[in-house]
Order: structure tokens, then sequence, then C-alpha cells
């Protein structure tokens, strides 16, 4: 689900070129997760209540 919406809320923005993004599987965080990495920064127990505002937040700098 987090995937989903981290797509289309890139999409909506227009700015999935300007966003490196890739899966991977559990960074050694695996108890942690699922985990959103944002410019180094990791973000913990991402669900799809807070995904938004992570988003949100961590990019402000882009066009959002």
């Amino acid at each position: 689900m987090n995937l989903e919406l981290v797509k289309a809320w890139l999409s909506e923005r227009k700015i999935e070129a300007e966003v490196g993004f890739k899966g991977q599987l559990c960074s050694g965080l695996c108890n942690k997760g699922p985990v959103l990495i944002i410019n180094d920064h990791v973000y913990q127990d991402v669900q799809p209540a807070n995904v938004l505002n992570i988003l949100k937040t961590a990019l402000s700098g882009a066009q959002v």
C-alpha cells in the first residue's frame, strides 16, 4: 500500500523524474519496518496514515 501511495504522490506533483526511487529488502531494519529512506534519513514504521506527511516534510524543497 505504501508503494502505491508514494508513486501516486510523486506522479501528482510531476516530480517522479527528480526523485530516485527504488525498493530493497530489509536494510538491516526488518523489525522496524516498513522503512522509508529519504536523503539518508530513515523513517521507521511507515504506515499509509503517515506516509504522505513524511513525503511532504522530507521533500519540502521539491515542488510539493
